[in-house]
């Protein structure tokens, strides 16, 4: 069944109108509950080519195996692109209701990065079958495409929070990072397209562009994460199939780690001195806190999730959570790994990589028997409640 990362409190809010149909549900109903958080199967499949491809280690074989991976993601975005329009024209009302239903909207969200990643990796790996040129032009289009929609998310998902959603106190969940996150993704994909742009007031223009996406997305993070905190010292575990939805803090943590690496890889060529050395020099002085504050909440993330299995989690959509924001760690790792030319790094983005697959792979398959049953096609259910927190 699909499973968004809230209990619901309430019914979603129907809307009423010239967009409704009431015959809309005898046409294609498999798509009248898929919703927007199936761009996070792109997302996660697409994070295995791109964090392949910038391990600091050679693996043979491994860049074929990426190049096939980016070839599935690119697949897997046409699909969801292709069922997510038929999910707008047939069942309209449900898109709208989805807008105006808290747990949903924020996986608005995820269209974006899902543009971005499938983006980025056709420059950094598919461009060994299509060519450099046309991997520049593919993704130029994805990347300004998603960058514009993830800012467009970031600002109307936070509004509908505000004026219409109104969540109660104590309902805070780690999937309101979603929508911040997206301008953090464009922050981290943007730096490839730097070297491809006229020298000067361009590549210049884009890597401080860059920049302000990448605090844009940091401090609605800051605003954001202390909230997800407080709900579950508050209010206690996440319920059982919602608790995979903690992982999703480590993707604003990984990514902009991935992105202060980046933004330094290219600004030699884009700024002048002497604020081209300071922002390799930020890489590493940023980056290597954060990527700490990433582990121990990796570490905390893990004992949950331990704790949720031995209570009876089973799967649900919401176990994509474990695999793009444990790429940008990858990322962000492999990152610090070229700045800082320290082994750990290496090794770190190397297990991290190892458990990023494996998660992938656990989510591809169940994925794929949910939606052949139709089970993960059906309407959410009522979420089981976790325990009481003492237990």
């Amino acid at each position: 069944m699909a499973i968004y990362p809230r209990i619901r409190t309430h019914a979603p809010r129907a809307v009423v109108g010239a967009g409704s149909d009431p015959g809309a549900t005898a046409r294609l109903p498999s798509l009248r509950h898929l919703g927007p958080n199936w761009y996070a199967t792109v997302m996660g499949t697409a994070i295995v080519a791109t964090a392949g491809a910038a391990l600091p280690v050679h693996v043979p074989g491994l860049r074929g195996l990426c190049l096939a991976v980016w070839a599935g993601s690119a697949a897997v975005l046409v699909a969801v692109l292709s069922a997510r329009a038929g999910h707008w024209i047939h069942h309209r009302d449900q898109a709208k209701a989805h807008l105006l239903d808290p747990a949903v909207a924020p996986f608005y969200g995820c269209m974006p990065m899902a543009l971005l990643a499938v983006g980025a990796g056709t420059l950094s790996v598919g461009r060994d079958v299509i060519g450099h040129t046309a991997a520049v032009a593919v993704d130029a289009a994805l990347f300004t495409t998603g960058t514009v929609a993830g800012l467009a998310a970031a600002v109307v998902i936070p509004y509908l929070m505000v004026v219409r959603h109104r969540p109660g106190p104590g309902s805070a969940s780690p999937v309101w990072l979603l929508p911040l996150v997206a301008p953090m993704v464009s922050a981290a994909v943007g730096p490839l397209l730097v070297p491809e742009l006229p020298s000067g007031q361009w590549r210049e223009a884009l890597l401080l562009a860059c920049y302000a996406m990448f605090g844009l997305s940091l401090l609605a993070t800051l605003v954001v994460l202390p909230l997800v905190f407080a709900r579950l010292v508050h209010e206690g575990p996440l319920p059982l199939a919602l608790t995979p939805a903690l992982f999703l803090v480590l993707g604003p943590l990984g990514q902009s780690t991935t992105a202060v690496n980046q933004l330094a890889d290219v600004a030699p060529g884009a700024i002048a001195a002497p604020y081209a050395p300071a922002f390799g020099a930020f890489a590493v002085l940023y980056g290597v806190p954060v990527m700490g504050f990433a582990l121990l909440w990796l570490a905390l993330s893990a004992a949950m999730v331990v704790r949720a299995l031995r209570r009876g989690m089973g799967f649900t959509m919401t176990w994509w959570g474990f695999t793009f924001p444990v790429g940008t760690c990858v990322t962000g790792a492999a990152g610090l790994s070229r700045h800082t030319g320290l082994a750990a790094f290496t090794w770190l983005a190397v297990a991290l990589y190892a458990l990023l697959v494996t998660a992938w792979a656990f989510a591809g398959v169940r994925t794929l028997g949910g939606l052949f049953s139709g089970a993960l096609l059906a309407a959410p259910r009522p979420l089981r409640p976790a325990t009481a927190p003492t237990t």
